[in-house]
This record gives C-alpha cells, sequence and structure tokens, in this order.
C-alpha cells in the first residue's frame, strides 16, 4: 500500500534503476574530472559518456556469478562501452560510489520530505486560524485542567513541526557529502581534485576526511531527525485519537461515504489514520536506532551497515513521505466539534477556575497554604457531590468577604485564559 501511494515521487528514487543510474553518473563525473587534470584522454571520456548503460536485469545476473554489486555493474557497463571502460572506476573503491551516491539520493528524498512538511504545516495553520477561539477544555494527566482554545492546540503542533523542519533540513546539509578518496581515504590512487569535481556536480561537499566511507553519524543524524519527526506525527495522531473516543468526541477523523468501520459492528466510525501514524511511527524510530549502531564500525570499514542502509534508507523515507502527506489530509478534513468541546469543559461544574480562586484569595492577604485549603475543601464537595463550584464558592462568607461577588464572577468568566492567545499565534506564526 505504502509503495503504491509514494511510487510516483518517493518511490521512484529508491528503485535499481535509480540507484544505478546515480551510480553511473558518479562514474563518469570522475572521469571527466581526471580527463580535466590529464590522466585519461578526452576521447575516453566521450566514448564511454555516449555509450555507457546498464541493464538491471543484466546486472542482477552477473551479480549472481560475482557476489558483488559494483563490481557486476561495472562488468554490464564494460560490455557496452569496450576497451576505454578500463578507465571507469580507476583510483576508486566501491564505497566512493555507493557512499556518494547514497548522499546524493538521500539529499534528493530529503527535498520532498520538506516539501511534505511544508503541506502539513499550511493544514495546521489553517485550522489553528479556523479554531483559534474555539474554546475547549486543556488536559494534563488526562484529567481536565484549565480552560485553551483548540486553535491553541494546534498552534502548538504547528511550532513543533516548524523545529522538525528546521532540524531536518540541517540533517540534509550533513548528509550532503560525498567522497572519492580511495580505499582508506588517502587518496592514493585519486586526485582530490576528481572528488571536488564530482561532489559539485552532484551538489555536494566533499567530506573533510573519510576513511573508505562516509562517517556514519551523518547518516545517524538524518535518520533520528526523520524519528523524531515521525513521533510528532504520531503525538498529533495520538491527541487525534483521544479526541474521538466517545466519552471526548471533540473531534475526528472525515468518515467518508462508503466507508466501514468495522466487520462486526456497523456503528462503528474508528480513528484508523491517526492508529496507522502511530504504528508506522514505531518503524522509522526502530530504523533510527539501527543507523545509531552503524556508526561504530571496524577500523576504516567493515560490511556490516551495508545491508542496514538498504532497508532503512528507503523504509524510512517511504515511510516518512507517507506518514506527512497522509496526516496533511488527516487534518484537512478532521471534523471539530465546537459544540462538544463546551459540554465537556462544563463537566467539572467550575472546578476548572480553582486555581484562579487560589490565587485571587493569596493576593487578598491570607497565605497560599490556608487558601489552598479553603478551594480545595469545596473542589473535593465537587467531585464527591456533585456539587456546582461556582455556588459553593459564592455561599462561603470568608471567601465572599475577602474577593467581592463582582470578582467571582470575573474569575468565573472563561476569557480570562483566553487574553494572550494572539500573542501566542504571533509568537508562532510570525516568526
Amino acid at each position: 500500500m505504502i509503495q503504491r501511494y509514494t511510487r510516483k515521487i518517493m518511490g521512484d528514487i529508491w528503485t535499481d534503476e535509480s540507484k544505478y543510474r546515480t551510480w553511473l553518473t558518479v562514474e563518469i563525473l570522475a572521469c571527466e574530472a581526471m580527463a580535466e587534470i590529464g590522466r585519461i584522454p578526452e576521447a575516453a571520456v566521450s566514448n564511454i559518456k555516449s555509450k555507457a548503460k546498464f541493464s538491471v536485469d543484466r546486472i542482477n545476473e552477473i551479480e549472481a556469478l560475482t557476489k558483488h554489486d559494483v563490481i557486476a555493474f561495472l562488468t554490464n557497463i564494460a560490455e557496452h562501452v569496450g576497451p576505454d571502460s578500463r578507465y571507469i572506476h580507476m583510483g576508486l573503491t566501491s564505497s566512493d560510489i555507493l557512499d556518494t551516491s547514497m548522499a546524493y539520493l538521500l539529499k534528493e528524498a530529503g527535498k520532498i520530505i520538506i516539501k511534505d512538511c511544508d503541506d502539513l504545516m499550511d493544514a495546521i495553520k489553517e485550522k489553528a486560524f479556523i479554531h483559534k477561539d474555539t474554546v475547549m477544555i486543556g488536559r494534563s494527566h488526562g484529567i481536565h485542567a484549565e480552560p485553551i482554545t483548540f486553535g491553541l492546540k494546534l498552534s502548538v503542533w504547528y511550532d513543533e513541526m516548524q523545529r522538525n523542519k528546521k532540524r531536518f533540513q540541517s540533517a540534509i546539509e550533513t548528509i550532503s557529502y560525498g567522497k572519492i578518496s580511495g580505499a582508506v581515504g588517502t587518496f592514493a590512487n585519486i586526485s582530490p581534485q576528481v572528488e571536488e569535481y564530482v561532489c559539485k556536480n552532484l551538489g555536494l561537499k566533499p567530506a573533510p576526511a573519510s576513511t573508505q566511507i562516509v562517517q556514519r553519524d551523518r547518516y545517524a543524524e538524518y535518520f533520528s531527525s526523520l524519528a523524531i519527526m515521525a513521533s510528532s506525527i504520531e503525538k498529533m495522531a495520538l491527541e487525534i485519537r483521544h479526541l474521538q473516543r466517545t466519552e471526548v468526541l471533540e473531534a475526528e477523523e472525515s468518515f467518508s461515504k462508503g466507508q466501514k468501520g468495522s466487520s462486526a459492528m456497523p456503528h462503528k466510525r474508528n480513528p484508523v489514520g491517526s492508529e496507522n501514524m502511530c504504528g508506522l511511527a514505531r518503524i522509522i524510530r526502530a530504523n533510527s536506532m539501527a543507523a545509531l549502531e552503524d556508526i561504530p564500525l571496524w577500523h576504516e570499514r567493515d560490511i556490516s551497515h551495508s545491508s542496514v542502509e538498504r532497508i532503512i534508507a528507503p523504509d524510512s523515507t517511504i515511510l516518512m513521505d507517507y506518514m506527512l502527506n497522509r496526516f496533511t489530509g488527516i487534518i484537512k478534513n478532521l471534523v471539530v466539534y465546537p459544540d462538544r468541546m463546551l459540554k465537556n469543559l462544563n463537566t467539572l461544574k467550575g472546578l476548572i477556575f480553582s486555581q484562579q480562586i487560589l490565587i485571587a484569595l493569596a493576593e487578598s492577604g491570607i497565605s497560599r497554604e490556608d487558601a489552598y485549603q479553603m478551594v480545595q475543601t469545596h473542589a473535593m464537595k465537587v467531585w464527591d457531590e456533585n456539587k456546582d463550584f461556582k455556588v459553593l464558592i459564592s455561599e462561603d462568607e470568608k471567601i465572599r468577604s475577602l474577593l467581592g461577588k463582582d470578582k467571582i464572577e470575573e474569575i468565573f468568566d472563561v476569557k480570562y485564559h483566553l487574553k494572550y492567545i494572539s500573542t501566542i499565534f504571533d509568537r508562532v506564526f510570525n516568526q
């Protein structure tokens, strides 16, 4: 399902055809650079560029014998180029091609993910302004706390996605380094000028120092940034799941005509998209751990990282592309129930204003400890006896004498909690 969804965009980056095409580009650029410094004939480069091509099926056939993908690739290229193929890969090692190509492909994948981030942020921002003043209860520990607005909740998500985007942009920069420095990074059989030429033409930078490979802390940063982004989406999706619970029902995923929620219960409308986000985030997080474990390798290189990266590079970027696109749709089509939000806000019969009473009593001159005890005594009656908190406060002669009727009325006005919503929006959306 995920492959079909992203195939036209992200999936195309990770096909065998794309991989070998990138390898060939690196090889040809290296030949061009070596011709510029006089190491190979210009005519040979022209011949290589005109004749070099490959067949995925033929490479697979050769690899079945050689058990080495780069050698299989080079052998297939040589079948088309002829004698001048001796100049291809001259002075290079396999990882020169693999790592420089991987940097390019990860950078290309990153561009798509950044665009996806922008789309999601646009959807969140639009919904946030629609519901800037839609009052709801804020919760801590799952318990009613104090009033907020649904737009404020969304502004927090937007702010977090800004950090995710910035973090990932930095990770793309970190990953955008190639290397053409030979078997152990010493340039013994290849000039640093070749590395500079190849990287420049691919939009990369030369790794200042490398072994046989580009060091894997770069990859770890990239995949860790994806893991954080996926976890942020999971956090938002989990909130939607909570808000869609029958007992809450303040918002829910759109339920399209003809959609079915359960094979057994025709009444069900489940938050399946958000649940999907929560599940897929686990995979991207697990892949980031694999990337971290690829950092320590033996000496100048071993091959333990290679099999891991063949999986996590396409899987994490494809999944992230899918998650961002699907969650953008969830946000755009999210159904919000302001009336239910207001009803739930009033469930605790005014208890959500307890802190203001506490503050007002402390400001009136009594100790905070005494004020807390006075307020909590009435609050527990609301919990245990289903009383109205405002009525209890108003009927308490000591509290009424300290605060006065007008102050009590002012305290129980929900607008008290919303006076800085515009200030928060300015800080989030006008950066």
